[in-house]
């Protein structure tokens, strides 16, 4: 194959992607191919490679056993991993266990059988290589980054991930992690097993380990982990342990004269690498490209040593990414480094001396040229930015190059040697830049200020011409720069001063051959070897030949018809006269065309002339030609490369094929002969290699039949969208784009780019990361976006090829121009007879029938009747506003319209010109296009065009029919006056809109914008939550609705106390003065809620009377914040507030009210008691305090009622209301006198409790609080009286001394009032069995009920029974009860409560019964009540507990 190579880069930010195996083979990734690079020599050679992943080579191990090293495996992004023959360069197996791209491959250096592979979304497969079989796992939903399989259990693998975690796993126990290895604090780039097995101490000193002392081998089984991360740290971990064992921080080193910052975190890939036969010895990267080796059993600076240091020079200059080592079979221990700098580097692990390098290259190779006076002195142009200089001939360091990066910023596209002056290259770019380097110093390059557009292709030296030229003797350099780039220009630069302005040679031509025409582009220019002549390719395919100085057109050669790519003269070195005016021509197409110019550059013709047959033709390649060059050591020998991915030598005179070279992988772009070897030729292309290879040994001798080729190019003309697609999405992902769709340039075929044209390398050259053209500098160290300038020769812009197409305006006529060649041919025949002879031939009418198209040819009257035929096509077509507009073009405007109108294809261009048809056409147009608009939506557009003809309210309609409200609105507001009534109308409309749609602030504006400020509080109350309520309030206030505001403020001051939230409930309504009375009673709930709240929470005995009553501190609290007291007058007098405070909601109390809400109405009363005190009213002050305690005690918190009765009578008498204002409360009417008692009775009730309690507390005997139920009364009255519970968390028991009650108890035994109980739990009992009779007989007369009615009434049934018995145990059973007894025992007992007082009924006292049995139960214990209080309760036991439970309880008692 090959002789020398230059390989392309290895690719970048990949754990392993190069290995080395026992024998010295090295394989390295590097795009999508594995190149295999010989380095067991003193210096290394590219063999071959392996080529047929679809995308970047993210992986690469050997196999390391016996036997078997020649098998490899390797992992890409396209989620496959190939297992090859290096031997054969065949594929053996591809496995797609992967549906993700993979990021590590290893071959296990145990089983030589087991290979594994982890992807980037975690999962890690293990493949068998003698079976092909696979298995999966899934043992971290992390990224993986790297793996490593250890070297000594063939189980174990460390799997190093992207969040800084190692995890440890057994494969043989389905990926199960033995150990998470935490410690690093990001990604983890490399891992490494140490190569001895055990652990035993790295360190002598023991404080110099992390977490342990050493650990011996004997005593725990593990191994060694090294790991290097992104953090800068590089960590060995015992395996054993699953932990940290030392630490190792890189070292910051001097480089370029200045030191690194440690504080910046700048690009950094830690590769670690552990050498076999060296466990104490840890290769490592650093941070600028140099490489360390650590000693594991030193501390301090002694720890490592820099490989290199023996002279300068010898280390990378950019990050490392990859290390292998081997031993070879001399002894010599290599270790191969690969680096961001695209070197290569050999290194000798004893001197830690640099053996060799290699050079790699970064992008497509562009151009290549030997110097003319520096032997074996060769120039290489590539795409990553920089040019390669290799001197080739030298024989200590074959791969001896410099590389020259400074003032380039662009791909290489194009280079010249000049031809007498030694070292001076010159240089064109894809950005259009030309520039001058002198290789042999150090000095940055001249640039050129006349910077071309578009990609530079080719540069030549030459002789100047004018205006260069003037003044050449004065000492003038007689050589110029010519320079062509995309836009199809020739620069003439003057080399000795390139700040000046280059001249376009176009004019010099134009002038000198007096041209009017314009010239066609240029696409390659090439001086003849003496300077006489030059020769210039065109976009057209036409060659044209000038004679200098003055470039007097000599001739025209018209044999291509596609793009010049290439123009090359035979050199003048010892040649015949004959071969000395040879010009070789390739094109687009794949024929190369030889010219013999002798008799035309010897006798130079008065006038230019064409050329049309060649000398000699060269057929053989199958696509587009892209480069050449004669052999200067033979007679009419070329080389050309194509396309078709070969280079051809061929024998010109002979038209015959000599040598076909097939080394490279996709197609080729430049090629040059060695000046010293004729048997040498180099080619360079777009697989980013450069290769030496010999003519003679070629095993064929013409270019591959094109079927291949072909197939391919038709594949990509016909979806080049799908090419671009997966480019586009190549780059999003940062890698390098699918290889398969890097050699298609442009969407066209065979006008594609030439062989310096960048186009389908744009993607892959630019958008791969470990591709991109890196130079030195730092400033262009970030991956670059593809280049927007054009590639293609043949289309200066290639941005129109990219844009559809537009529809042509006349179609028909085109058409005809696509006919065959004869028929064009008689058409211009019979339109010379219609111009001249004026007489048409028979049965001719131009712009009609077949002659459609000449309509464009002749007069008017034939365009006219073009255009009434294209119309017709485009109506057919349904294109009718190319109709219109052809209307238009013949002046027929009204009628135009008139067709878009009725097409329903007016535009904003066909209105705009309707102005001149006249206002009425216009107006009528427009309102047109307004329907045509509505029925495409497009109303906001609708309603300008409305407006453009002065129709405003029908514009306002159009929007607001379509409730484009706001714009209406806006619209109206800009253009009528402010009392508009449409305005009020949009404005309500919108808030309906609003409002139902739930946007109450919106709606809010609007009707507040309408003037109707009642309804935006109203829809701002709808929200009802608290800053709704309260900014609904102000916003009535504000508005003067005072009604609304007050009722709003309460609104929310109400939820505010329901949350008690008491200054903003309070803030709420100062804002209204006429709610003063509200506010004293959220006063008083405040005050209620805190004195009970501390009341229950205080361990402290209840209040003695020395700390007043709660209806003195209200009082206090009314005077010292709202100036409320028995002196105040006008609105603020206690009458009047008072007659406020009687509309307030009053409910009466039911059981199950939340106790928040139960105080709220229960301060309530307390206020309306305060008032009443104030105005002087002791009735209705003892009536309203009753009613205050018994709504907390009809809602169920008869414990809270208990302690409020404590709070609001602190002596326990009801008559004392303040003993602090000396009030006493004197009744003379019965209701007031009744409800006095009432209470009085409640608070001997709380009393009586509290004494019994305190006893059994202090007695630590009598009943247990369970007893409580057994000796109260039972059944409904029992549910009447507060629990034991309840009563015990109310009153703070004190230490009292056994005895007498010491109040009198007599209150509590009232007969009138038993019997009214006794009378009222009977109807209850009575209303119970009728339900339950009812209820039954429904069941009989329905038949059986559904199981749902069933489950419903069971409880009810159950419940009625139960109690039915325990009411009446001694009566008959409920069977043998009748409606009809039932119904008159229920008579009798209502007429026994009618017969009793109302007040007895109004105001109720404790369950009688149930006091009479506590009365007794104390009285059996100590002597608490007198010998007649008991007498007393015993007869009304007697007479009145009827309950079954009643008379359980008694039993004791009355027997």
């Amino acid at each position: 194959m090959h002789e020398r190579s230059l390989p392309a880069s290895p690719n970048w930010y990949c754990s392993r992607s190069s290995d080395v195996n026992s024998s010295g083979l090295l394989g390295v990734g590097a795009k999508n191919i594995i190149f295999l690079i010989d380095v067991s020599a003193s210096s290394c050679r590219v063999t071959g490679e392996l080529v047929g992943h679809k995308d970047l080579v993210s992986g690469f191990s050997f196999c390391q056993h016996a036997g078997q090293s020649h098998v490899c495996v390797s992992s890409s992004g396209d989620g496959a991993v190939r297992f090859w023959d290096s031997d054969s360069r065949s594929l053996i197996r591809e496995h797609a266990a992967h549906q993700n791209p993979v990021a590590a491959v290893h071959w296990s250096p145990v089983d030589k059988n087991l290979v594994v592979s982890g992807d980037e979304k975690g999962i890690v497969v293990c493949h068998w290589y003698n079976t092909g079989d696979t298995a999966s796992f899934f043992p971290e939903p992390r990224t993986i980054f790297c793996l490593t399989c250890s070297p000594h259990t063939w189980s174990s693998v460390a799997v190093g991930y992207k969040d800084g975690m190692i995890a440890l796993i057994d494969v043989s126990k389905k990926g199960e992690v033995t150990h998470r290895l935490r410690g690093h604090e990001d990604e983890i780039h490399s891992l490494a097993w140490s190569p001895v097995a055990g652990e035993d101490a790295l360190y002598s000193r023991p404080e110099d380990m992390e977490g342990t002392s050493g650990v011996s081998a004997g005593d725990e089984k593990g191994c060694y982990l090294a790991s290097g991360s992104k953090d800068q740290t590089m960590r060995i971990w015992s395996s054993a342990k699953g932990k940290s064992v030392m630490t190792l921080k890189l070292p910051y080193l001097k480089k370029r004269g200045s030191a690194v910052d440690p504080g910046v975190k700048e690009r950094l890939w830690l590769h670690v690498h552990w050498p076999k036969g060296r466990p104490t010895q840890l290769v490592s990267s650093c941070f600028g490209g140099e490489m360390v080796m650590w000693d594991l059993t030193r501390t301090g600076k002694q720890r490592w040593t820099l490989f290199g240091t023996s002279s300068e020079g010898q280390n990378h200059s950019r990050i490392i990414f990859n290390m292998s080592s081997v031993r070879l079979q001399d002894d010599r221990e290599l270790l191969i480094s690969t680096s961001m700098d695209r070197e290569m580097k050999c290194w000798d692990l004893a001197s830690l001396d640099c053996c060799w390098t290699l050079p790699t290259l970064g992008g497509f190779v562009y151009a290549l040229t030997f110097s003319p006076v520096g032997s074996g002195c060769l120039a290489l142009g590539v795409g990553d930015s920089m040019i390669r200089v290799w001197n080739t001939l030298t024989t200590q360091n074959q791969y001896d190059t410099r590389c020259f990066w400074q003032g380039i910023k662009s791909k290489v596209t194009a280079l010249a040697w000049h031809p007498t002056k030694e070292g001076s290259l010159s240089f064109g770019t894809d950005d259009g830049k030309v520039g001058i380097f002198e290789v042999f110093s150090n000095r940055p390059p001249q640039i050129s200020s006349s910077y071309h557009r578009k990609t530079v292709y080719t540069l030549a030296w030459g002789p100047a011409v004018p205006p260069m030229s003037f003044g050449a003797a004065g000492g003038k350099p007689s050589l110029s720069l010519y320079s062509c780039a995309g836009e199809g220009v020739i620069l003439q630069h003057d080399p000795s001063k390139l700040s000046g302005e280059a001249s376009d040679i176009d004019k010099l031509i134009r002038d000198t051959n007096s041209i009017k025409h314009k010239l066609s582009p240029h696409t390659d220019l090439s001086w003849k070897p003496d300077g006489k002549v030059v020769a210039i390719g065109n976009e057209d395919g036409c060659v044209e030949v000038y004679e200098a100085p003055g470039l007097k057109q000599l001739c025209s050669i018209q044999q291509h018809h596609k793009i010049i790519n290439t123009l090359r003269w035979h050199h003048d070195h010892d040649s015949p006269p004959e071969l000395r005016c040879l010009l070789a021509s390739g094109s687009s197409n794949a024929t190369v065309y030889v010219h013999d110019l002798r008799s035309v550059i010897e006798n130079p013709p008065e006038s230019p002339v064409v050329l049309t047959e060649p000398y000699r033709r060269l057929c053989g390649h199958t696509s587009k030609i892209t480069g050449m060059a004669w052999s200067p050591h033979h007679e009419a020998r070329l080389v050309t490369v194509s396309y078709d991915g070969t280079a051809q030598v061929w024998d010109v005179l002979q038209e015959a094929a000599v040598s076909n070279y097939r080394g490279h992988v996709g197609y080729l772009l430049c090629v040059d002969w060695s000046p010293v070897d004729p048997d040498v030729i180099w080619t360079g292309g777009k697989d980013f290699t450069l290769q030496e290879w010999r003519v003679s040994k070629q095993e064929f001798t013409k270019p591959p039949k094109g079927k291949k080729m072909v197939d391919l190019r038709e594949k990509m003309k016909a979806n080049p969208k799908q090419q671009k697609k997966k480019n586009k999405k190549a780059a999003g992902a940062g890698g390098a784009a699918p290889p398969e769709t890097n050699g298609e340039p442009v969407a066209g075929g065979e006008k594609a780019a030439t062989g310096q044209e960048l186009s389908g390398e744009d993607e892959e050259d630019e958008v791969s990361s470990t591709n991109s053209p890196v130079p030195p500098s730092a400033a262009f160290e970030t991956q670059r976006k593809p280049s927007t300038a054009a590639k293609s020769k043949d289309k200066p812009d290639l941005n129109l090829l990219k844009k559809k197409k537009p529809r042509s305006m006349l179609p028909l006529s085109t058409s005809m121009d696509h006919r065959p060649k004869e028929d064009l041919l008689q058409d211009c025949v019979t339109l010379a007879s219609v111009r001249h002879s004026g007489a048409p031939p028979a049965g001719c009418v131009p712009g009609q029938g077949d002659h459609i198209h000449l309509g464009l040819f002749c007069d008017r009257q034939a365009l006219y009747r073009m255009f009434e035929a294209e119309e017709e096509g485009h109506v057919e077509a349904g294109h009718h506003d190319s109709a219109a507009y052809l209307r238009l073009w013949s002046g027929d405007l009204e009628g135009a319209l008139r067709l878009a109108t009725e097409k329903g294809e007016l535009s904003d261009h066909l209105l705009s010109i309707a102005p001149m048809a006249g206002f009425e056409v216009w107006s009528r147009t427009a309102e047109a296009f307004v329907k045509q608009l509505c029925l495409q939506e497009q109303y906001l557009k609708a309603a300008s065009h409305l407006l453009s003809v002065n129709k405003l309210y029908e514009a306002v309609d159009l929007l607001r029919s379509h409730k484009l409200y706001r714009e209406a609105i806006a619209l109206v507001k800009a253009r009528l006056p402010a009392d508009e009534p449409v305005l009020k109308e949009l404005y309500t409309c919108w808030a309906a809109t609003l409002e139902k749609d739930g946007h109450f602030s919106a709606a809010a504006k609007c009707y507040l914008a309408a003037g109707a400020s009642f309804d935006a509080a109203k829809v701002i109350a709808r929200k009802n939550d608290v800053a709704s309520l309260r900014t609904a309030a102000g916003l009535a206030r504000i508005s003067g609705e005072v009604a609304l505001a007050q009722s709003l403020a309460l609104r929310c001051a109400k939820d505010l106390a329901a949350a008690q939230d008491w200054t903003g409930a309070q803030e709420v309504l100062s804002s209204q003065e006429s709610l003063l009375v509200h506010r004293l009673h959220l006063c008083v709930a405040e005050l209620m809620t805190a004195t009970l709240a501390d009341s229950e929470t205080s361990a402290q005995p209840r209040p003695s009377s020395h700390h007043g009553s709660v209806q003195d501190q209200v009082r206090d609290a009314w005077e010292e914040q709202f100036g409320v007291s028995q002196e105040s007058a006008g609105h603020r007098s206690a009458g009047a507030l008072l007659q406020e405070l009687k509309s307030a909601e009053s409910p009466a109390p039911t059981a199950n009210i939340p106790l928040r809400q139960a105080l709220l109405y229960s301060s309530l009363h307390l206020t309306r008691a305060v008032l009443t005190w104030l105005s002087g009213d002791d009735g209705q002050l003892i009536k309203e305090l009753w009613q205050a305690v018994a709504w907390l005690r009809d809602a169920g918190h008869s414990g809270v009622s208990a302690e409020f009765c404590r709070l609001l009578f602190p002596d326990n008498d009801v008559s004392v209301c303040s003993r602090k204002r000396s009030k006493v409360l004197h009744h003379t009417e019965e209701e007031p006198e009744a409800a006095a008692r009432s209470l009085q009775a409640f608070v001997d009730y709380h009393r009586l409790y509290e004494h019994w309690w305190s006893d059994s507390t202090q007695t630590q005997s009598g009943l247990p609080p369970s007893a409580a139920g057994s000796s109260g009364p039972g059944g409904e009255a029992e549910g009447k009286a507060p629990n034991g519970d309840a009563s015990e968390r109310s009153v703070s028991p004190e230490s009292r001394s056994r005895g007498e009650l010491d109040f009198d108890a007599s209150a509590l035994l009232s007969e009138r009032h038993a019997a009214c109980q006794a009378a009222q739990r009977s109807v209850s009992e009575i209303q119970e069995r009728l339900a339950a009779m009812v209820l039954k007989h429904s069941r009989a007369q329905g038949g059986q009920l559904d199981s749902g009615e069933k489950e419903a009434d069971a409880p009810t049934q159950t419940s009625t029974t139960t109690t039915a018995e325990s009411g009446d145990a001694g009566q008959r059973p409920e069977d043998q009860e009748t409606l009809f007894s039932l119904s008159t025992k229920m008579s009798e007992h209502q007429k026994r409560l009618l017969e009793l007082p109302d007040t007895i009924k109004m105001y109720p006292r404790p369950d009688v019964v149930e006091c009479c049995l506590v009365l007794l139960h104390l009285s059996k214990s100590s002597p608490s009540a007198s010998e007649p209080l008991q007498q007393k309760a015993k007869d009304l036991l007697r007479k009145y507990g009827s309950g079954a439970s009643s008379r359980k309880a008694s039993r004791q008692f009355l027997t």
